[in-house]
């Protein structure tokens, strides 16, 4: 199963200078329960905002680019690979990570969305693709606990594709 795990804004937004423009550390966690002992796929500059491979995970980073990468990351220069790797172990949740541009490439080929949605507005250089709900089907939706640590309202949503 390929799934995308995403948090945005209600404009969408996901990243500012290849950074989060938010700092919520319940969806930090809700991420780490997530993906850990699953593999990860994330665009080259997602992982120079992380900066490491995010520990007790498969890390792969798709790029077009032969760049070296530290010991711990696989590298993929297309979605075939994640195509065929889905197709020979249809069991395994395999979680795109970001950037835009790598949600854009997968889109299409998705099985499931986990987004957190904040309800705030955030300045922002980087979007998460539109998608249309008629091609999604809303399966949770969880309200995020709201403190002094995460000062947004925000929910967990996991969406299902049709």
């Amino acid at each position: 199963m390929i799934s995308l795990l995403v948090a945005m804004d209600k404009n969408r937004v996901i990243g500012a200078n290849n950074d989060l423009p938010w700092y919520l550390p319940k969806d930090l966690k809700f991420f780490k329960e997530k993906t850990t002992g699953h593999t990860v796929i994330m665009g080259r500059k997602t992982f120079d905002s992380i900066g490491k491979a995010l520990p007790n995970r498969r890390n792969v980073v798709l790029t077009r680019n032969d760049s070296d990468f530290p010991e711990g990351i696989e590298v993929i220069h297309n979605i075939s690979n994640l195509l065929e790797w889905n197709n020979h172990n249809p069991d395994e949740e395999y979680f795109v990570i970001g950037g835009g541009n790598i949600f854009n490439q997968v889109m299409d080929v998705a099985d499931r969305m986990y987004v957190t949605w904040i309800e705030e507005t955030f300045n922002g250089d980087t979007y998460f693709p539109s998608f249309s709900e008629e091609d999604w089907v809303l399966s949770s939706k969880v309200k995020g606990e709201k403190d002094e640590k995460n000062p947004y309202d925000f929910y967990f949503l996991q969406y299902d594709r049709r």
